[in-house]
């Protein structure tokens, strides 16, 4: 079945579903800043979303999007195959690209559960999940996001297993669940993994996630491992730019590093309100206060704020000449000591 997928140039470069990272402001910032070739929304629990109506509320603020961000793919969890194909039908009349099933989140308390990286205890239900999933998706294509195992590597086992489910994509961290990030990624493990895809499933995609930061490394898992594409998480913490083919945040002198965090966090502000926690802003506060004199001081003063209005006064306390609805993100391109 044809899909945006394989219109997709390669290396595919994705940007990584992460959980109060990923969500529409940010990618909204990523994509005027330099896009990937797909985004990804942060985890939307399908259990919750059919299960009360307060649940459902924590979780529907997950799914809105705007244009820019496409072609976006829908993230989902839970261990209800029946509430994977209620979810599966409803991103359909969302609008979403495509569906990703998470089979990788390490966080203890989930994996204890039959939940995400949990499921790889329990192939079977994780394959009534995918069945359930691709039911309900309709043409919407499936990928599943997973690792190498649970306690210890199985590749050949679980992703042999995945394989056979008849994916359109498969997604794999180079790390076991158990592992979290604390060692570096198995990228010899996911070589093998394009080798399992070669003589199982010739039409799944694979794509592989771990310790990347710059698209030259992209291109180099690419043409060592075979993958078709990568996907790339923290390295973005490191430069917002980083899937641009020029612009890169070392470019950037102080006062449009801090046009950037002000444009994120008046943004974050005009989209959210008080729908959302205004602390979650504050880990992204030390990817733009970086390299320049003071940039210490000021990311202390900017972590004690407790709103937007806040952050506003500490930047013009320093002298930083910032728009108070902050710059449109059209601009970020533009900015002055970006251009050659």
């Amino acid at each position: 079945m044809s899909h945006f997928w394989n219109r997709l140039p390669r290396p595919m470069k994705a940007l990584a579903p992460m959980e109060n990272v990923t969500d529409t402001v940010f990618r909204r910032l990523i994509a005027a800043c330099g896009a990937p070739d797909v985004f990804f929304t942060e985890f939307t629990n399908v259990d919750w979303m059919f299960t009360n109506k307060k649940l459902r509320a924590r979780s529907v603020h997950r799914l809105e999007y705007t244009e820019a961000e496409r072609p976006l793919v829908v993230q989902v969890w839970g261990s209800e195959p029946e509430n994977y194909f209620k979810a599966a039908q409803e991103m359909q009349e969302r609008g979403f690209d495509g569906i990703d099933i998470n089979m990788g989140c390490p966080a203890p308390k989930i994996r204890r559960k039959l939940s995400c990286s949990g499921l790889i205890r329990d192939p079977q239900l994780a394959g009534e999940i995918i069945q359930a999933t691709k039911e309900g998706a309709g043409p919407l294509p499936v990928s599943v996001k997973t690792r190498l195992g649970l306690d210890k590597v199985i590749t050949e086992e679980w992703c042999g297993f995945l394989l056979e489910q008849d994916l359109d994509v498969l997604i794999v961290h180079g790390r076991i669940a158990s592992e979290m990030s604390r060692f570096p990624a198995d990228w010899e493990e996911l070589g093998k993994v394009v080798k399992l895809r070669d003589q199982l499933s010739p039409r799944t995609l694979v794509l592989g996630n771990g310790d990347v930061q710059s698209l030259e490394e992209i291109d180099e898992k690419h043409q060592r491992y075979g993958v078709d594409g990568v996907m790339v998480g923290r390295g973005i913490f490191q430069d917002p730019y980083l899937f641009h083919p020029v612009h890169r945040l070392d470019r950037l002198n102080e006062q449009d590093k801090i046009e950037l965090l002000w444009s994120h966090t008046s943004l974050f502000s005009q989209v959210w309100g008080d729908r959302k926690d205004f602390n979650i802003l504050k880990k992204f506060y030390k990817i733009f206060t970086t390299d320049f004199e003071g940039h210490l001081e000021l990311r202390e003063a900017l972590m004690k704020q407790k709103d937007p209005e806040g952050v506003w006064e500490v930047l013009r306390g320093h002298q930083y000449d910032v728009m108070e609805e902050g710059l449109p993100l059209e601009k970020l391109q533009e900015l002055p000591s970006l251009q050659p």
